[in-house]
């Protein structure tokens, strides 16, 4: 915890010895905001984070967006691009277009940006396994606009550290990996001056499950990695820090959120100040902030809408430099235009008539936020300096500590739902039978498939060969060498290169990463030791004559595994006998391991709207595997209006956001004793 929870009552006498309280707004260590005027001469950038299906569609979108008062781009990419494939490779069949905007080449980067002046513009990128291809397909896209790369303005995240504790869309190794980072903020540093390099993320931690304390601590010591591999290419620390950006995730802790705002700046001016900078600006956090997707819940989802409201409120008294507010609609698809415009109007009505842009940092002084600001920066640091006790957080990752710290914060979180000593509202209390019908997006994965197919074949009937195997070539030599790998990039992209072959190129020299971490065991069930549905449960387990086989895959590219981890961390816990797949298996390697398994049960665990082309896919792959008796349920955001196509193609159960962890143990087991009932 942050603070003394025993304590409802804080005074000024909490407040002796914090010596952050001298300090005035932009001034070190900028706890009370990194600027001196924050919000009252010029509001948070909102900036929405979006993109699906194909580039026109989400040009369309941007367009939109920008004339309802959006001020910057913030793109979404699909999975297929995340992990460095085209999108004609055979293992991305269901995630082209999905969960962002297909980009394979700098032609589609151009479709994207049709009409938007990227000399004005600043624009985010989503962008971390396949940085380079993507970041080289944008700088190209400007320059045959017109732009200058000096003009470019923007960010892109660019940040792998995190990707190998959580969110799983890395493709190389962690050591070829961080080489990629500081060869992008070299490049930057000497060619896009108005460019930020790297966007370090808590973001997708406290996605995963990340205590607040895990997200700040983690988030900076991935900072301060960062920093040493600039330094390691021999820049000036005043040549690349200024331009460092930070993205936290905001969720439903309201004081916490914003404290955890005010801490991450005292502790990164600490850490910056160990390089000894001669520009203030380099010990200053500036940050973007998103509210959270995990507290949005399918069951009443209007109720969505304050939750992210309230997030948004918070982000903002904790000082963020630009925000996005998720869609109500987000737990069960990708947001519509209808939500996403209350998302963005939940910005303008926060700014325009709620006053808070009337003064610096409203919250200072309160005995409550300033004490815990101080203690989370102190029980943050102390993670911080046992990161740097296990060499760092390259080395620290390459043995599995931060993902097995951020699994076990994530299983108690979801014990404590379960057993409803956290309460969300409509999901386990003030539950209601049924929720209100809502109008969802869904977008035709084959469709968007052939269309970039398509543009893919005219492509590589256009370009010339020879100039695009130079390029590669010359690629291969600089990854082989000590070149810089964006300067080379950005030459092939510039021929007509794909995403897929720089990509591949690069997987020749450095190796694709193959991360599949042992689970958490022990910490469900000791949650809920005395949990009579949990003993039930074991008690109906251990009288079996063997414990039930569930095999848990992850199909596609998605590398959202928290769901699956935690699914099967409890199953364990329940009895269960449980194997989990490799991440980003296609359906039919899925079915050839379960099988090999002998698996009664296959659990899917779905996340990136690939359910309707990958578990039909499955089950036929186990059908053609002799194995047609095979149990197949799934989980995940999936909409309701799905359900019975996917009933129709065989999958025995359906398990939602927000379902009961006890629930799903106990109702998977009655479909392996045939005690069915209705999931």
């Amino acid at each position: 915890m942050t603070t003394d929870t025993s304590k409802t009552i804080y005074t000024a006498a909490d407040l002796d010895g914090l010596d952050h309280l001298d300090s005035a707004p932009g001034e070190a260590p900028f706890v009370r905001g990194p600027y001196a005027s924050m919000y009252t001469q010029r509001p948070w950038t909102i900036r929405q984070y979006a993109g699906f299906s194909t580039a026109e569609e989400s040009n369309a979108f941007y367009r939109q967006a920008l004339a309802g008062g959006q001020k910057g781009l913030s793109v979404a990419f699909d999975l297929a691009t995340h992990r460095g494939y085209d999108s004609d490779h055979e293992r991305v069949r269901g995630d082209v277009g999905k969960a962002g905007v297909a980009i394979d080449s700098v032609e589609d980067m151009r479709r994207l940006f049709n009409g938007i002046s990227l000399q004005d513009v600043s624009v985010s990128m989503t962008m971390n396994g396949a940085v380079l291809p993507v970041l080289a397909a944008y700088i190209v896209a400007g320059e045959e606009q017109g732009a200058r790369q000096a003009e470019l303005a923007g960010t892109i995240q660019n940040d792998i550290l995190k990707e190998f504790m959580v969110r799983n869309t890395y493709i190389y190794p962690p050591q070829p990996s961080m080489r990629i980072v500081a060869d992008i903020i070299e490049y930057t540093a000497q060619n896009m001056p108005k460019f930020n390099s790297i966007s370090i993320s808590g973001y997708h931690m406290q996605e995963a499950g990340a205590s607040l304390v895990q997200e700040l601590a983690f988030t900076l010591a991935d900072g301060r990695e960062y920093v040493r591999a600039a330094l390691a290419k021999g820049l000036d620390v005043d040549a690349f820090a200024p331009r460092l950006s930070f993205f936290f995730a905001i969720g439903m802790d309201f004081f916490a959120e914003a404290a955890k705002l005010r801490a991450a700046r005292l502790l990164w001016s600490r850490i910056m100040a160990e390089f000894e900078p001669k520009n203030p600006k380099s010990m200053m956090l500036r940050t973007h902030c998103q509210t959270s997707g995990v507290s949005l819940q399918e069951q009443e989802p209007y109720n969505n809408i304050v939750r992210t409201a309230f997030e948004a409120m918070s982000a903002v008294l904790g000082g963020t430099q630009s925000l996005h507010t998720n869609s109500f609609d987000e737990a069960i698809a990708l947001p519509t235009e209808m939500s996403s415009r209350i998302a963005r109007n939940t910005q303008l009505i926060l700014a325009h008539e709620t006053g808070v842009t009337d003064v610096v940092d409203p919250l200072a002084g309160s005995y409550y936020v300033e004490k815990m600001t101080a203690d989370m920066a102190e029980q943050a640091w102390a993670l911080i300096e046992e990161v740097e006790a296990r060499g760092g957080m390259t080395a620290a990752i390459e043995t599995g500590w931060p993902k097995a710290q951020i699994e076990t914060a994530a299983i108690q979180r979801q014990a404590a739902i379960d057993s409803a000593r956290q309460v969300i509202v409509g999901v386990n209390k003030y539950q209601r039978d049924e929720s209100d019908p809502i109008e969802v997006l869904d977008i035709d994965n084959n469709a968007v498939r052939e269309a970039q197919v398509a543009q893919l074949r005219s492509l590589r009937d256009t370009r010339s060969t020879d100039r695009v195997d130079a390029a590669l070539a010359a690629l291969e030599a600089a990854a082989r060498s000590d070149g810089n790998l964006l300067a080379a990039t950005v030459e092939a992209m510039r021929v007509r290169a794909t995403v897929g072959e720089v990509s591949d190129c690069l997987r020749a020299v450095f190796a694709e990463y193959d991360g599949n971490p042992s689970l958490v065991r022990g910490v469900y069930g000791a949650e809920l030791a005395d949990d009579p549905q949990v003993k039930t449960l074991i008690a109906r387990i251990t009288a079996m004559d063997s414990a039930p086989r569930l095999y848990m895959a992850k199909l596609g590219q998605d590398g959202h595994d928290r769901g699956s981890r935690v699914i099967a961390s409890a199953f364990l816990d329940f009895g269960y006998d449980v194997q989990t797949s490799p991440l980003f298996q296609t359906p039919e390697e899925a079915a050839q391991q379960a099988i090999a398994a002998n698996a009664q049960v296959v659990g899917v665990s779905s996340l990136a709207a690939g359910h309707k082309t990958l578990l039909p896919a499955l089950i036929e792959a186990l059908r053609a595997g002799g194995r047609d008796d095979m149990i197949v349920i799934c989980g995940g955001v999936i909409p309701s209006q799905d359900y019975d196509i996917l009933k129709a193609a065989g999958v025995a159960a359906i398990f939602g956001p927000g379902t009961n962890v006890i629930d799903a143990g106990a109702a998977v087991l009655d479909l392996v004793t045939g005690k069915i009932r209705n999931t």
